[in-house]
């Protein structure tokens, strides 16, 4: 069977998908899991998800960014979530941003549970270092592994009796390291994390030139310093 890859946390990074996806298809992936946050934030928002669609056998599931898009009132008053939420409603359409906030919160598949966040929140979400909240927000899993995104910090290992597996974020990493992330899981379940090269500086000031307004400053120098 097919390696299958794990895309999270694409923020409408058009240059870091298409090395993901090529890094990928050279590894012989057939099918794919989006864990959502695939516009907001990035320069190339539609065309993000234009290549995003084109994909064969996706799973996609919605993330805090596609809510947030949907219904600004729910995103935190904050100046640069909140002109990158107008930016990418403008860029996207009505139509699409109805679309992608009516996504499934969750998918499970052979004992494996898909999510944003966590389960209990698309906001909250596990850490590299094991927290006090975990149980709270693990339960109610009965899957042996969770998949999940959100803190763009690629990880795995164990909690509460569940594998833990954060593939990072293929268009705004914050682990130091400004290398696309995903994940691969093999045909006998084995996950394999990967980074990619591609051109970020470039990304960050194709933030800078294709965007307006203060809150793109902010944006491109977490690309560029793949930290939040």
């Amino acid at each position: 069977m097919a390696p299958l890859a794990l895309l999270y946390d694409m923020h409408g990074n058009l240059a870091a998908l298409r090395a993901v996806l090529d890094d990928a298809r050279g590894q012989g992936a057939a099918s794919f899991v989006l864990g959502g946050d695939y516009a907001l934030f990035g320069p190339w928002p539609a065309e993000t998800l234009a290549a995003l669609r084109d994909l064969p056998r996706a799973r996609w599931i919605r993330g805090n960014g596609e809510r947030w898009t949907a219904s600004p009132d729910e995103a935190p008053e904050d100046p640069v979530v909140q002109g990158a939420i107008a930016s990418c409603r403008e860029a996207l359409g009505p139509e699409a941003v109805r679309e992608l906030a009516r996504l499934p919160e969750t998918a499970t598949e052979d004992d494996v549970l898909y999510c944003h966040g966590s389960p209990a929140s698309d906001v909250r979400s596990f850490m590299p270092e094991p927290a006090d909240d975990e149980p709270e927000l693990l339960e109610g899993v009965h899957a042996s592994r969770l998949v999940f995104g959100h803190t763009h910090l690629p990880f795995r290992r164990a909690a509460g009796g569940v594998e833990l597996v954060n593939p990072g974020s293929v268009g705004m990493p914050f682990d130091g390291d400004p290398r696309a992330a995903y994940a691969l899981v093999a045909a006998d379940g084995e996950v394999e994390h990967r980074r990619v090269d591609y051109d970020h500086l470039g990304a960050a000031v194709a933030v800078r030139d294709r965007l307006d307004g203060e809150w793109t400053q902010t944006v491109a120098g977490r690309i560029e310093r793949a930290a939040f």
